[in-house]
């Protein structure tokens, strides 16, 4: 049977939206097969319960050891389920965690690994994996040797995350592999960074906007519309560089990734790192006076035409509703 691993990632007694992302693309992969959500945690039935209407089997580790993520502790536990389950695909996050996890996990298993992949398809019994070189400049797909098992980081955002009512997993508690090594590392706070009212990952409608904007006092426009429509504002890297907007409005693969189900870019050119981070969005509407920007390639809905003419007509339009 086809199986595929995922491995849960959760923080401060939250599962993260990357675990449901990897759930919901491993079911579409999967075969027929099974798929698995493999959870370390300390004192954590209820959390992994939450799981049980997205996976066909969740795998509970429960041990004061994984109450706070250690790389070569999970590591150790996870090469041990490897081995027992010999699953054919094992899905991390491309994330801080998995960026510690899986490089050593292929390592001791001699298993392929691709990283930060953003998008994964079945090429007969082995995956193919869709990933970024260059800075995101140019997409390639990557083959496997054949191999008894494969391990893939995803990115973000990269996966809806789309819920299977029909699932009702049995959480099966699993014996913690003896021989563990002790944490490494000694857990003293965890401090979130820098974020804002609203979290742009999150927000279901985004108002973003680019080097198009020219001066900082033109961002005064922009925020009123983006009130006026009960949207979040986010930006691309150049107004975030010139200091403009803080990091966390930021869009892009050196920002964050966005899945909004309405992405309005005004003034954004479209480079390539800007339309990585809008690849789950649903609907692109684009504003810019370049007819040739490449955002207009990513945009369902386009208008070329300077912002400053088309903000004051949306404006008036609201004002009139």
């Amino acid at each position: 049977m086809s199986e595929i691993f995922v491995v849960v990632e959760h923080r401060q007694g939250v599962i993260r939206d990357i675990t449901f992302e990897m759930l919901c693309q491993a079911r579409k992969l999967s075969n027929s097969g099974r798929t698995t959500a493999v959870f370390l945690g300390s004192e954590a039935g209820p959390l992994a319960a939450q799981l049980s209407s997205r996976a066909d089997r969740v795998l509970l580790l429960d041990d004061p050891r994984f109450a706070h993520f250690d790389g070569r502790v999970a590591g150790a536990a996870l090469f041990q389920l490897l081995q027992e389950h010999r699953p054919w695909l094992t899905l991390i996050g491309q994330t801080s965690w998995g960026m510690d996890l899986a490089p050593g996990l292929a390592v001791k298993t001699g298993y392929p690994l691709a990283t930060d992949c953003v998008d994964i398809q079945r090429d007969n019994e082995r995956p193919l994996a869709l990933r970024q070189m260059y800075g995101g400049k140019v997409f390639c797909r990557v083959s496997f040797p054949e191999a008894p098992g494969y391990l893939c980081t995803v990115r973000p955002g990269a996966f809806p995350a789309e819920q299977e009512e029909t699932l009702q997993a049995e959480v099966v508690s699993v014996q913690v592999p003896a021989g563990l090594p002790e944490p490494g590392k000694q857990f003293l706070e965890f401090i979130e960074s820098e974020a804002g009212e609203v979290d742009i990952a999150q927000a279901e409608f985004l108002v973003s906007i680019g080097r198009g904007v020219g001066e900082e006092e033109n961002l005064a426009q922009v925020q009123e519309l983006a009130r006026a429509l009960g949207a979040a504002l986010s930006c691309s890297r150049p107004v975030v560089d010139k200091k403009w907007l803080p990091k966390y409005h930021q869009v892009g693969t050196s920002g964050k990734s966005v899945k909004p189900k309405v992405y309005l870019a005004l003034g954004i050119s479209g480079a390539f790192q800007h339309l990585a981070g809008i690849a789950g969005a649903g609907t692109v509407i684009a504003v810019n006076k370049d007819p040739r920007a490449p955002i207009f390639r990513a945009a369902q809905y386009g208008v070329a035409e300077d912002i400053f003419q088309i903000i004051p007509a949306l404006m008036e339009k609201l004002k009139n509703k």
